[in-house]
């Protein structure tokens, strides 16, 4: 067998460069280059490999946890058929790459993180950065990431990578394993050369299939959906990453069954669609939440139901309602104890397809057109208020308003966490199933201004809008550098609320009167209650490089955007909103538990009110509580 010398870190570069994923007869590159911050624990090792393949893309990040969240935009863009590499030194560089770690493993997202290690010798123990422990000697700082790792190893030795670095594509081409894989590299152990197998370098094309539903289940999902009389679909992520959104289109009209969507599967199906009902659960529509309180059959496809789809397992209140769950994970597919479909969501729904069809849900589909309409006046009113003057301070619904219809439909908006993921749960008006991009997995902040990178990355004949709050730009906005490094044109909008504007909302809303939320000076009374402080988010990102414009106003930020689009490199509008004006919330609750005792009154009715709530709590392994109720009360009649 033919050989060839090379250190441990050029053959894992040489490596990664020959693996291709190919779905539906397509094939391409896995990885799309590497993102790298170089310390002692890997510029010598991947940093010297990195540099003899130029053809293997190494792109300088300001951040560790940022160039993660980057990578995971960018595999989300490409429908998880393509991914980017990250490299770390040891030490913090590593433990900055864990929130990524977490954030891509939560959403079901392929990132390959390769971060430094204590040296495998141990000789000269310990090293700088290096994490001792009395009990073991076989520990570092990357321990911590294999809860968040769908695959995890260290590389003690330079033949490990042979069997090693199979394993690790084994799982991040896996549509249902894959997630954040973490090989420990010891920096001694990357510069270590051997005979590697020439054949371990030919290039390899990882098959994506499609993964076929078994066909008695199958059978009996139709036969459920026929029977049915108030099916509604929950579509999320898997949908859209399954290119499943035509499909679902053609489903939806054949079974005549209405459609929501999770915060990872708005735009599954096009806004107009006429049984398109947009966002489902906390941050849901008012007409998606009554039909899947009433709903007799449940049918999601590609969702992991988290409690803000499910609104904390209280959104679906039928006594008699099904679940049937289309998944590739059949971890997911299993949940709320539903008839499992484990199998790729377009397979599947093309599978079903001709056993469905129904012309028997007419009125049912009237209420539907109800709905529609009766929401289409809220977001038009939210977007253009009745009271609306052209000098006025502008609410974060009407930035959304103005963004979406200034926008294309091919455009991208990119948002995380705060309050703003909720209200464009709402109120984007998606038009395309790649158009929508908010994480909402993990809620990270900081997460907004390197996705937008990453998803501009990806697709560069799209316009990327990324939409941040100002808590969440101060967390993490020094990407904007690497978009300027990179000429790549990103637009970001910084909503400037004078703190954690959702938080606060929350905190109100328990009885606890927006405590710690506000960014103000200490005041006299010892507490932050001061006035706001003076951050001039402008100047801040001007010294980043990118181009700022100010908005205070409609036609301001009309005006912005429109010389925005004009702009080739990184435009950052700064917009101050009105907290006046907020969106609310329709006919749903979400858990949060308030203390049962309190010196404070607001937080003692809070409570009452919450455990009140807590009694739409269904738990569908067991006739749920609506339907113990009502036993309740015809036992009682009988006695």
């Amino acid at each position: 067998m033919k050989t060839v010398k090379l250190t441990m870190a050029q053959a894992l570069i040489k490596f990664l460069k020959n693996q291709y994923a190919q779905r539906d007869g397509v094939s391409q590159p896995f990885f799309a280059g590497c993102f790298g911050i170089f310390g002692h624990g890997n510029l010598a090792g991947v940093g010297q490999a990195l540099q003899e393949n130029p053809d293997f893309i190494y792109y300088q990040s300001r951040n560790e946890q940022a160039m993660v969240h980057a990578s995971v935009a960018y595999a989300r863009a490409k429908n998880r058929m393509q991914t980017l590499v990250c490299t770390s030194s040891i030490g913090p560089g590593a433990t900055n790459m864990v929130t990524g770690a977490a954030l891509a493993t939560i959403n079901r997202l392929p990132v390959l993180l390769i971060p430094g290690d204590i040296f495998a010798r141990r000789d000269v123990s310990p090293v700088l950065q290096q994490l001792e422990s009395e009990h073991s000697q076989d520990l570092s700082v990357n321990d911590c990431f294999k809860p968040v790792s769908r695959y995890w190893d260290r590389i003690n030795r330079p033949e490990q990578l042979l069997t090693a670095l199979p394993e690790a594509m084994r799982v991040l081409t896996s549509p249902a394993e894959t997630g954040a894989v973490t090989i420990c590299l010891p920096q001694d152990v990357q510069a270590e050369a051997y005979d590697y197998p020439e054949i371990f370098f030919e290039r390899r094309v990882w098959n994506i299939p499609r993964l076929r539903a078994d066909t008695d289940s199958i059978e009996q999902a139709a036969d459920l959906i026929k029977t049915s009389k108030q099916p509604i679909i929950v579509s999320g992520g898997g949908t859209i990453y399954s290119e499943a959104s035509e499909l679902l289109a053609a489903f939806a009209d054949a079974a005549c069954i209405p459609v929501v969507e999770s915060q990872a599967g708005k735009g599954s199906l096009h806004f107009e669609h006429p049984l398109s009902l947009g966002a489902m659960g906390v941050t849901g529509t008012r007409g998606a939440n009554i039909l899947a309180r009433e709903a007799d059959l449940v049918i999601g496809v590609g969702t992991r139901y988290s409690d803000f789809t499910t609104a904390s397992k209280s959104a679906f209140q039928n006594p008699d309602v099904k679940f049937i769950n289309i998944n590739v994970m059949d971890f997911d597919c299993h949940k709320h104890n539903a008839l499992a479909l484990t199998g790729d969501a377009r397979a599947t729904l093309q599978e079903l397809l001709p056993l469905v069809r129904s012309n028997s849900r007419h009125n049912y589909l009237a209420r539907v057109q109800e709905y529609r309409d009766d929401w289409n006046a809220i977001v038009e009113g939210i977007y253009n208020p009745e009271d609306q003057q052209p000098e006025s301070p502008i609410s974060q619904g009407e930035v959304i308003g103005i963004v979406n219809e200034l926008s294309e439909p091919t455009d991208v908006v990119v948002c995380a966490a705060g309050s703003l993921p909720g209200d464009l749960h709402k109120l984007w008006r998606s038009r395309d199933p790649k158009g929508y991009h908010v994480e909402y997995g993990y809620s990270c902040m900081g997460y907004e201004i390197a996705a937008g990178l990453g998803i501009k990355m990806a697709s560069p004949h799209r316009n990327v809008y990324v939409m941040v709050g100002d808590g969440s730009y101060l967390m993490m906005a020094q990407e904007i550098t690497t978009a300027v490094q990179e000429r790549i044109k990103v637009t970001i909008l910084v909503l400037d609320n004078h703190g954690y504007g959702s938080i606060g909302s929350l905190s109100k809303s328990l009885g606890s009167d927006g405590f710690g939320t506000s960014y103000r000076y200490r005041g006299e009374d010892g507490q932050l209650s001061g006035e706001f402080l003076p951050i001039d988010f402008a100047a801040n990102a001007t010294s980043l490089g990118a181009k700022v414009f100010k908005a205070n106003t409609r036609k301001e930020l009309s005006k912005t955007f429109a010389q925005a689009k004009q702009e080739a490199g990184v435009t950052v509008i700064v917009v101050s909103i009105t907290s006046d004006k907020k969106v609310g919330g329709y006919e749903t609750w979400w858990d949060v538990p308030i203390a049962e005792v309190s010196t404070m009154a607001a937080v003692e009715q809070a409570n009452k009110d919450y455990e009140a709530s807590r009694k739409k709590q269904v738990s569908y392994f067991s006739p749920n509580q609506a339907k113990l109720e009502q036993r309740k009360v015809e036992e009682a009649a009988v006695k």
